[in-house]
């Protein structure tokens, strides 16, 4: 037994549950209304399966877009399988759960953001070189042609 319960993952095991149970009866149903579904996933993570020249436009992380065309969209317990059309190709990929960063239906302004952990250990041996880290990150270069969407017009102030 530990000395303490680990809310984060706890939390992240809930929300993954969420937009396992969302996809489950979206595969089942169709999409309802207005809703859709823009999900980033980490494209470094060992069981995404993309093409490779989607892993090659996207070699970090991807955001994909559950709309208007979709086929084949099945759930299982560790991640979903899906057909996307990119450019009128269509294209299988699998994208585990833990892969998920984000998952925002605008339509409700609904989004969750999966945030990394550093160790306590990593925390420390920063702080203690530097201090604290004040210098907000480099913005991410473009990558080709990909469509850039921004996900901050759909959440609350």
């Amino acid at each position: 037994m530990t000395d303490s319960i680990d809310y984060g993952n706890l939390m992240h095991r809930a929300m993954r549950g969420l937009i396992q149970t969302v996809l489950t009866d979206v595969s089942r149903n169709g999409l309802p209304g207005a809703h859709h579904f823009f999900i980033t996933f980490d494209t470094q993570n060992p069981d995404v399966q993309i093409a490779d020249w989607l892993h090659a436009r996207y070699p970090e992380e991807m955001t994909i877009v559950i709309q208007n065309w979709f086929e084949n969209l099945e759930v299982t317990d560790k991640g979903f399988s899906i057909t996307l059309n990119f450019g009128n190709s269509p294209e299988p990929l699998y994208i585990p759960f833990d892969a998920v960063q984000t998952f925002v239906d605008p339509s409700v302004e609904f989004g969750l953001r999966f945030e990394t952990q550093d160790s306590d250990e990593d925390e420390e041996e920063d702080e203690d070189e530097d201090g604290p880290d004040d210098t907000p990150p480099e913005p991410e270069k473009p990558r080709g042609e990909a469509e850039v969407v921004s996900l901050d017009k759909w959440r609350k102030p």
